[in-house]
């Protein structure tokens, strides 16, 4: 009878030995994904934050240009820790976004915030997809 408890005990380690692996690359996916998601969300703020600061340049000028640095920094971010190709190509996409906001700000013109909107919609639906 110990035979057979250590032979069970046994296989019980060595199934386990093998399904650790496959939870770790399953935890991590699951991580990478939201660490993705919730800078998603920060991203999305800041676009909302943009508007803001647009709609109350008259007060503040500044806080436009703030706000879309801010934006950058976070999409460099983003970049630098996604290895996955919708991802990428989504940031790419509101990097021109907000490469065009920020031209308009330095033309003296007022933004077409609609894209940048899009393109932040877009980076979401990238990382939970």
């Amino acid at each position: 009878m110990p035979d057979s408890l250590t032979r069970s005990a046994t296989l019980a380690a060595a199934g386990l030995v093998l399904l650790l692996p496959l939870s770790a690359v399953s935890c991590s996916a699951a991580q990478k994904a939201l660490d993705c998601g919730n800078t998603a969300v920060r991203i999305t703020n800041d676009v909302a934050q943009a508007g803001s600061a647009f709609n109350n340049a008259a007060n503040d000028p500044d806080a436009a240009g703030q706000a879309l640095q801010t934006l950058k920094k976070d999409l460099d971010q983003i970049s630098r820790n996604s290895s996955d190709t919708d991802v990428s190509q989504a940031v790419t996409d509101l990097q021109t976004q907000v490469d065009k906001a920020q031209q308009a700000i330095d033309n003296k013109q007022i933004p077409d915030l609609k894209p940048l909107g899009d393109a932040a919609s877009n980076l979401s639906k990238a990382c939970t997809g």
